[in-house]
């Protein structure tokens, strides 16, 4: 492991008890398999996990990885000693069993290393595809932005796998950075993945979370800080169809005085048995003095037969802050705003599509890759032809 004093620092601060966080261990014996009992895994299907969050073989291969990256930024598969020492540059120390397995069972990192003052306009893209749902396997990732550098990675999903994943992210002091995620698999997928981030000193660390495809998908997104000044931004985008299980949980982990988390989730539902899950915690630390958060999620129910959890949690340690809050709605469609549209002349069809595309238009130009804010216009264009559209064709 790294040993780093930032890093050092933060692990160290783990160690502070959070009621949805569990003390982390790097040791798989340390970690019981789940049984649906416990606080953080009681929303999880575990049965269509097909044992990634207990002690099924994780094997390789059956997930490609490719990339394109603008010169200056080194996309590099390591292993052995190189690869061992990526293993907790975020300050990770695992609190699930899937994520110590990983760590210590995955032999090879794909490392993006993006070096200090760089200044990259084009994003780095990453190609994940699966090519076999019934192969379990494993992966770790490692993004490590140099001090004062600016750049985005894409992290691409798709095509048919089960995978258990760890994503890292070590932003380094004054660094503006945006990881984006975008789980577009195919229907037979599960995909178990932890994203742990530690931002530097005045840092601005934006990550986006997109989830429309698989059978399961459930992301844990964490973030602590290195320094005083870091802001954090987590968005996130989810559309669940009959059957699916989306789960999103978010952890802002006020360790260092002076840093600020902005939560956004949007959500939406349709199809009989179609589940979103979204918990969202802040932890405010008595040395996180100073610091401002706000967490928010909002969910559109689309059909009958949804359904979408919601639990967002502050969990405060000192009066010093500059302030704190958060919202949580899942509602139908307003119809306010629909007898506005139909008024006017606007089909009903067309009105519903209108009110989604508005729900999440805001999100999705905070993005920032004007490419992929089309793609998921269309995507959710897409996703409204399945139902909602369809009943009014």
């Amino acid at each position: 492991m790294t040993d780093t004093p930032a890093v050092a620092e933060a692990i160290e601060t783990t160690k502070v008890s959070s009621h949805l966080h569990p003390h982390g261990s790097f040791d798989v014996a340390d970690h019981a398999v789940p049984t649906g009992r416990e606080e953080i895994w009681r929303f999880t299907p575990l049965k269509r996990l097909r044992g990634l969050h207990a002690d099924a073989t994780l094997g390789a291969g059956a997930v490609e990885a490719s990339w394109e990256a603008p010169e200056g930024v080194s996309v590099t598969r390591v292993t052995g000693e190189q690869a061992r020492a990526l293993r907790g540059i975020s300050g990770l120390v695992p609190n699930t069993r899937f994520g110590a397995r990983v760590l210590a069972e995955v032999e090879e990192s794909l490392l993006v290393d993006v070096p200090a003052e760089a200044d990259q306009a084009e994003p780095v893209m990453v190609e994940l595809r699966g090519g076999d749902a019934g192969v379990t396997e494993a992966g770790h990732v490692a993004l490590r932005f140099g001090n004062h550098s600016r750049a985005t990675v894409v992290l691409n999903h798709s095509g048919s796998a089960s995978l258990a994943q760890v994503v890292e992210v070590l932003v380094g002091d004054g660094a503006q950075v945006s990881v984006i995620s975008l789980q577009d698999w195919e229907d037979d997928t599960a995909h178990l993945t932890h994203h742990q981030a530690l931002v530097g000193r005045d840092a601005s660390y934006k990550h986006v979370a997109i989830s429309f495809g698989g059978d399961v998908v459930r992301m844990d997104c964490n973030v602590q800080y290195a320094g005083p000044g870091g802001a954090a931004e987590l968005l996130g985008l989810y559309f669940a169809d009959a059957g699916q299980h989306i789960e999103l949980r978010l952890f802002a982990d006020h360790n260092q005085p002076r840093t600020r988390s902005n939560v956004v989730y949007k959500g939406a539902l349709q199809g009989e048995g179609a589940h979103t899950v979204w918990i969202g915690n802040v932890l405010i630390r008595k040395v996180a003095e100073g610091i401002e958060t706000y967490e928010e999620n909002r969910n559109l129910v689309l059909t009958d037969g949804c359904q979408a959890d919601s639990v967002p949690n502050l969990e405060i340690e000192t009066g010093e802050i500059e302030g704190a809050g958060h919202a949580s709605a899942t509602g139908r469609f307003d119809d306010e705003q629909l007898f506005y549209l139909r008024s006017r002349g606007i089909e009903e069809g067309e009105a519903r599509r209108l009110v989604v595309h508005g729900f999440f238009n805001d999100l999705i130009r905070k993005i920032g890759v004007p490419a992929l804010e089309a793609k998921l216009l269309s995507t959710v264009e897409s996703e409204l032809e399945k139902n909602v559209l369809k009943a009014f064709a």
